[in-house]
């Protein structure tokens, strides 16, 4: 996203209604709130687009297990996003539904022009698919020959009549874009992974469904009743419905988007599909894909079997929805899984924001009520402050790129360093021995420096916690809106005269968690941990029937991390031709670094029993070989396709 757009167009996924919102829910929406109201305030005409995804045979298998319609069933849980999102207030500029009237008109106006086009053809489906992730596999795709990769659920094999696009033909286009745009997909290790896919081939995508009637009917021109849309080329389509395409398209002029903000687990069908069918509509094709990780707890993979799930009302109604939305961007980089704990929210609201934040404006209070009855005279700042004046606005100056390339942690931790200028300033000036030594203007000199840094800092957090900045805008005798951010952030000018307001402390200390704690999750007792450097006591001879057990797979390493507080392991994300990465932890962090594996090949253990290692799942083994020289890892001699057995 360019922060020279006139328009900035933001949209979250549609959320599947098959569930209630969960904590992913809320951290894209959030994330997507922030931009939507940063943009809003540096003088962008900004559209900010969130919604649900309501058809689907999942969707009307659930609604006949609960005796309602899937209408019924899509209605009900819609509303609870929609209540969830308006409680949290987030500012979207519209909630589509993709049962809502404009939207079946534009998904069909797309699938008529296609059509038309001859990006699509009727043929014959045959194959497996997952009806909890509404995708089709390969068999080469699957696990153990018939579970979803992705979910690792059963499949079922579907033979039916349906309508293809012709995905294949947009492979070299793709591939094209992808190396024309180096920030179309973000963060940029998620594009090594949709470019290794696409370079591996794509097939023709099946895209209508005839086995179930819940979807949006083809259009009628076709006559082809019998036939619904797939969900993924409905739910994609709604993207530029929700502007207007095939029916008034009064609001077009956003379009292409900005930033189409998603989960990771669906980066391919937003990196792929997506812009294959908006190149065949010939429309323009968004300017970033950001994929964001997944959140565990506690360092547990969060399910409701294990009765872990985070309700993010509930987080957000104990601990308050600021803290909350502050804690779900500071805590992790984005494109990384993170990991929510009550102790870690606790620490962030006391250090962060009590501590550093509030005390601060505690301070500023205190000083303008005792030495100058809250008044706050700007005049003497650069007179006396212009080494911090400059060193604030030094830390400021590109803080704006890190909001619009995704790194949202590193401005907030940019922010900070903001604050530690003005307490170090407090401690350095000591306006107290100022005023016992007669030196006013000096003494009001730091407290307006002061002020002027928090004013800078509200402006700039006003999108991340919007109530209790507004507390901070009235203590300070401000109003955050683009005419201030242009004066203060953008021109770099100081406040007129103001005076200062008490507050309430705006985060009072939590000393002690205030939720019901997740239920510890009991591992399996044939759940067993890597142990680095273990010696096998004998050599146990087996059968080759009982070798051919363990599979071998040839495996791209897409991404490769270094694990906090380890010394030995790396974090690596997998490429084993499954259609998703696996997480890999190995234990190879003395001999080689996280760059240097990127985009190399290795042979992994690919049915080995998922483990835990410090908190992570860990999926799988690679194969490596040590003797006094160190450690190599086993690689094939050529480069193979990922995925390919070994034998």
């Amino acid at each position: 996203m360019q922060n020279n757009c006139k328009n900035v167009y933001i949209t979250t996924p549609i959320y599947y209604v098959n569930d209630v919102a969960h904590i992913g829910h809320a951290y894209t929406t959030i994330i997507a709130d922030m931009l939507a109201r940063y943009s809003r305030l540096t003088g962008h005409n900004t559209y900010f687009l969130t919604g649900t995804d309501e058809h689907g045979q999942k969707i009307a298998q659930s609604a006949e297990a609960r005796g309602k319609t899937p209408k019924e069933y899509a209605d009900e849980v819609s509303g609870k996003f929609k209540a969830l999102w308006d409680d949290f207030g987030i500012t979207y500029d519209k909630f589509i539904r993709t049962t809502d009237e404009e939207h079946k008109l534009g998904a069909q106006k797309a699938f008529e022009k296609m059509y038309a086009k001859g990006d699509i053809y009727k043929g014959e489906y045959e194959g497996f698919y997952c009806v909890s992730c509404e995708t089709f596999f390969t068999e080469k795709q699957l696990i153990d020959e018939q579970f979803c990769p992705d979910c690792g659920k059963p499949t079922s094999i579907v033979k039916e009549e349906s309508f293809f696009f012709k995905l294949s033909a947009y492979e070299d286009k793709l591939l094209k874009w992808y190396e024309e745009n180096e920030d179309c997909i973000l963060p940029r290790s998620k594009k090594n992974e949709i470019v290794n896919f696409v370079k591996n081939g794509l097939r023709d995508l099946s895209i209508s469904r005839t086995s179930f009637e819940w979807g949006v009917k083809l259009p009628t021109s076709l006559n082809e009743p019998k036939h619904v849309m797939y969900v993924w080329l409905d739910a994609l389509i709604n993207y530029i419905s929700a502007l207007g395409y095939g029916s008034d398209e009064k609001n077009f002029n956003y379009w292409p988007a900005s930033v189409h903000l998603v989960g990771k687990d669906i980066l391919r069908f937003h990196a792929i599909y997506w812009p294959a069918f908006l190149m065949s509509l010939e429309l323009p094709l968004p300017k970033h894909i950001a994929a964001h990780g997944w959140w565990t707890r506690d360092g547990e993979k969060m399910s409701k079997s294990k009765g872990n799930v985070v309700n993010p009302k509930e987080v957000a109604d104990a601990y308050g929805l600021d803290a909350f939305r502050y804690f779900m961007l500071r805590e992790v980089p984005f494109g990384q899984d993170g990991d929510f704990s009550q102790k870690a929210l606790i620490d962030r609201i006391n250090s962060d924001l009590g501590n550093d934040l509030g005390n601060l404006l505690n301070r500023i209070s205190g000083m303008s009520g005792k030495y100058f009855d809250y008044k706050v005279d700007s005049k003497d700042v650069e007179k006396y402050h212009k080494k911090e004046l400059d060193e604030v606005n030094a830390i400021l100056e590109n803080v704006e790129e890190l909001i619009f390339n995704m790194q949202i942690n590193r401005y907030l931790e940019e922010i900070w360093k903001v604050l530690t200028v003005a307490n170090k300033a407090i401690g350095d000036y000591e306006p107290w021995t100022k005023m016992k030594e007669g030196k006013t203007d000096e003494a009001m000199a730091l407290v307006a420096l002061i002020t002027n840094i928090m004013a800078k800092v509200a402006i700039l957090l006003e999108s991340v916690m919007p109530e209790k900045i507004a507390l901070i805008a009235t203590s300070l005798g401000i109003k955050i809106n683009t005419e201030l951010y242009n004066k203060v952030i953008v021109n770099k000018e100081l406040l007129d005269t103001t005076t200062i307001t008490k507050v309430d402390q705006l985060f009072p200390r939590i000393e002690e968690i205030l939720l019901e704690q997740a239920p510890e999750v009991k591992k399996d007792k044939n759940e067993v941990e890597v142990k680095e450097n273990e010696d096998l006591t004998e050599d146990n001879l087996i059968t080759i029937d009982k070798f051919f057990e363990t599979t071998i797979k040839v495996g791209t390493i897409v991404e490769a991390v270094e694990v906090p507080k380890s010394s030995k392991l790396l974090k690596l994300q997998v490429d084993l031709g499954e259609g998703r990465n696996r997480q890999v932890l190995a234990g190879i962090k003395e001999y080689y670094s996280a760059q240097e594996l990127v985009g190399t090949q290795a042979c992994v253990v690919a049915n080995l029993k998922p483990a835990k290692l410090m908190g992570m799942l860990s999926e799988g083994m690679l194969l490596a070989a040590k003797d006094k020289d160190g450690l190599s890892l086993v690689r094939p001699e050529k480069p193979k396709i990922s995925g390919t057995k070994i034998s």
